[in-house]
C-alpha cells in the first residue's frame, strides 16, 4: 500500500500541493498518495487525528490551521518553535511531530532559483502576521546586515521583533518600523508577507525603499499585485511566491521521505499552467 499524505485547510480546493507532490513522487519513484482535506474551522484536530489513525504518514497544514497544528504536536523542530506555527505534521511511532518549512522554502527560492545571497544584505519584511513569523528566523540565519519589519500597526511589528530577539542570536540586526519611517531607507530585498495583494491592495510603502538592483518579492503568486507594480515602476527586479510554494513543499517531502526532489521542472510546469 502506498504511504498516505495530504494537505488540510479551509479553503483547500485551490491548493496546488496535490499536483506538486504527485510530481515529486513520480520524479523520485516514491509510492505515495497525496490528497486534499477540507476541514471545518472547528474540526481541524478531529480531521487530523482521523487521518493519522487511518494510516496517514504526514500532513501539510495551510490556513487557517497552522497554529492549531502547533498546539497538536508533541515534538517540534526549532523552525516550528520560532514560527509559533506548524505547516508540516509527521506521524511516526505514535508521536505527532511538527515542523515549519515556509522560511526554508523562501530562502531556498531566493538562493537557488533567483541567485540572491542574503549575507550582508538589507532586508525589509512587510507584515507582522503568521507569514512573517514563518520566515523571519531563516532570514536571520543567513546573516543579513539588517532585517526591518514594517507593519501598519507598529506594536505588532515590535512584538515579532521581541519574540525573535528572545530566541535568536540576531546580533541587533532586527528592528521594527512604521511605513512612514521607511522614507530614505533603501533595501536590497523587500518581501511582501502581507495578504493585501490578494484583494488588490498594498500597505503605504514609499517607492524609495528599493535600492539600485533591489529584488521585490511577493509571497502571493499567480498575479501582478500592486506591490510588484510599484516595484517595477521603481526599477526593481520582481518575483512572486510560486518558487517559495514549491520549495517549501520540497522541504516537507525531504522531512517525510528523506530525499529532496528537483524543484525546477515543477516550478516550470506550474508557470506554464
Amino acid at each position: 500500500m502506498p504511504d498516505k499524505y495530504a494537505v488540510i485547510g479551509n479553503p483547500v480546493a485551490h491548493s496546488k500541493s496535490p499536483l506538486i507532490h504527485a510530481e515529486f513522487a513520480r520524479q523520485t519513484r516514491h509510492d505515495i498518495t497525496y490528497t486534499a482535506i477540507l476541514a471545518a474551522e472547528d474540526a481541524f484536530e478531529a480531521e487530523a487525528q482521523r487521518f493519522r489513525l487511518q494510516g496517514g504518514r504526514g500532513l501539510n497544514v495551510t490556513l487557517p490551521f497552522k497554529h492549531q497544528a502547533y498546539a497538536l504536536t508533541q515534538e517540534r523542530t526549532t523552525r516550528a518553535e520560532q514560527a509559533l506555527a506548524v505547516n508540516t505534521l509527521i506521524f511516526e511511532s505514535g508521536v505527532i511531530r511538527g515542523d515549519n518549512t515556509d522560511g526554508a522554502g523562501l530562502v531556498r527560492d531566493l538562493h537557488t532559483n533567483l541567485g540572491l545571497m542574503l549575507r550582508g544584505r538589507r532586508i525589509l519584511l512587510m507584515g507582522a502576521g503568521g507569514a512573517s513569523y514563518g520566515v523571519c528566523g531563516p532570514l536571520l540565519d543567513e546573516s543579513p546586515a539588517a532585517v526591518i519589519v514594517a507593519n501598519r500597526t507598529l506594536e505588532k511589528a515590535s512584538a515579532l521583533c521581541r519574540h525573535f530577539e528572545s530566541i535568536h542570536a540576531s546580533g541587533g540586526v532586527l528592528a521594527a518600523r512604521s511605513y512612514e519611517d521607511l522614507r530614505g531607507s533603501p533595501f536590497d530585498l523587500v518581501i511582501n508577507a502581507t495578504s493585501a495583494g490578494l484583494v488588490g491592495d498594498m500597505p503605504p510603502l514609499p517607492a524609495t525603499v528599493f535600492a539600485p538592483g533591489a529584488l521585490a518579492y511577493d509571497m502571493v503568486y499567480g498575479r501582478s499585485t500592486p506591490f510588484l507594480e510599484l516595484a517595477k515602476g521603481a526599477g526593481a527586479q520582481t518575483a512572486d511566491g510560486l518558487g517559495m510554494l514549491v520549495e517549501q513543499a520540497a522541504e516537507s517531502f525531504l522531512v517525510w521521505r528523506g530525499v529532496r526532489p528537483d524543484t525546477r521542472p515543477v516550478i516550470e510546469m506550474l508557470r506554464r499552467a
